[in-house]
């Protein structure tokens, strides 16, 4: 099962990402995740947030500009190492990884990696296959 990821997409300019923090904030939105990309001209905002559904009102609200997209998390042991076997896996299966970035939730000694693949259903396999652990929305606490 997917986890949705809100991309936003950002002028190059100050104090734009603390605008969208901070609405979110105010409307009690607790953000799981936070990466940025950026090019010369605009930036790329991903975020997992626990309402995604009120997170992408909010900001569309505020006029900004979003897309929400799938990706897959899963539970890596928070250790050297812990992320090689999910990539070894990936290679295996030709899976290619778009991108990929770490979640805020560290518990029981295990981390969580996000990542947009190109075959979802071959990476829910190959991770199935491997014993990897593909978290949930309600395990990440994500309504």
């Amino acid at each position: 099962m997917s986890i949705h990821q809100i991309s936003v997409f950002l002028e190059n300019r100050t104090g734009q990402l603390a605008e969208i923090v901070n609405a979110l904030a105010e409307n009690k939105i607790d953000l799981r995740a936070i990466s940025i990309a950026e090019t010369s001209d605009y930036g790329i905002v991903r975020i997992i947030a626990d309402d995604v559904h009120a997170a992408t009102n909010i900001l569309l609200d505020a006029g900004h500009i979003l897309s929400v997209t799938p990706v897959q998390v899963v539970s890596v042991p928070d250790q050297p190492g812990g992320l090689a076997p999910v990539l070894a896996a990936l290679a295996e299966g030709e899976v290619a990884i778009e991108y990929m970035y770490s979640l805020f939730t560290h518990e029981g000694g295990r981390a969580y990696m996000v990542f947009r693949v190109s075959d979802e259903a071959n990476f829910v396999s190959l991770m199935e296959f491997h014993g990897i652990q593909v978290a949930t929305a309600e395990t990440l606490g994500i309504r």
